[in-house]
């Protein structure tokens, strides 16, 4: 299958989809994050959503990025107030909205955004429709990890708070893919977020979900290592940790809650004395790889899964590093061929999930033939 995106993309430069409105630090944080990639990447084409008027004078202020830039006027803004139900019925005319659309009709292969994530994913379903097989989308980010490649992936994170048994399987096949494509795994771990790994623990949908994923791990390209805990998210067990929205968001905002008081009490640790602020100056190098390697900016975007078309969420209160990142994840996934593949094993998925729930005829089973 080839996506009418892949199509623009094997006809001229590669396409990206921003959304210059929405983040908590304006439009003007989200240009010079566009300029620090396009620094990188003269022969990325970017389609800019926001009003002209305002955007223009923000990207003539960069050497050469009015060159790659095309600014799509679009006057509307949706907030990190409004409710996802009031954009669907009110925001044709947003940023956001038209953002999308450049992927929905094959301009771009990749939409960006830091805005309102629930109307982002709203819209992001309406627009772009889910793919065939997928009931619930998820949202996929990586996460500092023990491993070699230095991150995991864990999804969902918020999309949806609920998953069942199906929804799960669904997950571990797209974040393998995920995994394949962003972290250049060639047979991801999988592993399925519990209260316990003895298969005994844990509610009945991921009990269920154990037995569906086992089954499928084989087809879906990937090792399933059962269930994992909490330790595990950063840990070298596995490469993708698999669980609800619920779960997933609460985990996310407090590994960065986490973050942010390891990072006070150092600063708060080091200025406790004249000695300390000595052994900082000593210790600067090392103190500087540690915050390269827990700064969130710098592997910055959430990618929605399971969608007609790939759309990255960057954090609403991104700076300019943390928009590169989300762009540079974005171009990286948009070189990949990402969409096609990760729809090639969702519809791989789906047959085998039906093939084992479809009831087969009992004359059938007896002499061994199809019906």
């Amino acid at each position: 299958m080839t996506s009418a995106q892949d199509k623009s993309q094997a006809d001229g430069p590669l396409v990206l989809s921003i959304d210059a409105m929405g983040g908590d630090r304006g439009p003007a944080a989200i240009v010079a994050g566009l300029a620090l990639f396009a620094r990188k990447h003269r022969d990325v084409r970017i389609l800019l959503h926001g009003p002209e008027a305002d955007l223009r004078p923000m990207v003539d202020r960069h050497r050469g990025l009015a060159a790659q830039c095309d600014i799509r006027n679009a006057t509307g803004v949706v907030s990190m107030q409004d409710k996802p139900s009031h954009v669907m019925r009110n925001g044709q005319d947003t940023s956001m909205w038209s953002t999308l659309d450049s992927v929905r009709n094959g301009e771009a292969t990749v939409a960006v955004s830091c805005g309102n994530t629930g109307a982002l994913m709203l819209l992001s379903m309406v627009r772009l429709r889910k793919l065939p097989g997928v009931n619930r989308p998820a949202i996929a980010v990586l996460w500092p990890s023990r491993n070699p490649q230095g991150f995991n992936v864990m999804l969902d994170v918020g999309a949806d708070i609920r998953a069942d048994a199906e929804d799960l399987l669904k997950y571990a096949m797209m974040g393998a893919s995920y995994a394949r494509n962003a972290l250049a795994l060639t047979r991801p771990r999988v592993g399925l977020l519990n209260v316990g790994t003895e298969e005994h623990k844990g509610r009945a949908e991921l009990k269920a979900a154990h037995e569906m994923i086992t089954a499928h791990a084989e087809a879906g390209g990937f090792e399933f290592v059962g269930f994992c805990e909490g330790g595990d998210i950063p840990g070298s067990r596995c490469d993708v940790i698999v669980t609800d929205g619920f779960t997933g968001n609460i985990a996310l905002k407090t590994g960065e809650g986490t973050a942010s008081l390891i990072g006070a009490l150092l600063r708060e640790a080091f200025a406790y004395s004249p000695l300390s602020r000595l052994a900082s100056l000593l210790a600067l190098t090392s103190l500087k790889r540690l915050q390269a390697r827990i700064d969130p900016r710098r592997k910055n975007g959430g990618v929605f899964l399971g969608l007609n078309g790939t759309v990255v969420k960057s954090h609403g209160a991104a700076d300019a590093t943390g928009v590169a990142a989300a762009v540079e994840l974005a171009y990286d996934l948009a070189l990949t061929g990402f969409g096609d593949r990760l729809a090639a094993r969702i519809a791989s998925a789906a047959s085998s999930v039906e093939a084992a729930a479809e009831p087969q005829d009992p004359q059938s089973r007896k002499d061994g033939t199809n019906s």
